[in-house]
């Protein structure tokens, strides 16, 4: 999966973020495996997936202080 910008994220209903939340927390469970195996050939790509999670997390809270 990409990076992508909360703007685009802002569109997708809350089931697709929910989706896409699990995702991301699998993936970086398997990153987190990986390097301490030593096998993670993109150590930036944790940080990143740390981020979107945090993104989709905000987005789903600025939801909910509205509804």
């Amino acid at each position: 999966m990409a990076n992508s910008k909360a703007k685009d994220l802002r569109e997708l209903s809350a089931d697709e973020i929910k989706r896409r939340t699990r995702d991301l927390k699998i993936e970086g469970i398997n990153l987190k495996l990986q390097k301490a195996t030593g096998a993670l050939e993109n150590p930036a790509r944790v940080r990143a997936i740390r981020r979107e999670n945090a993104r989709l997390a905000t987005i789903l809270n600025e939801r909910k202080a509205k509804a």
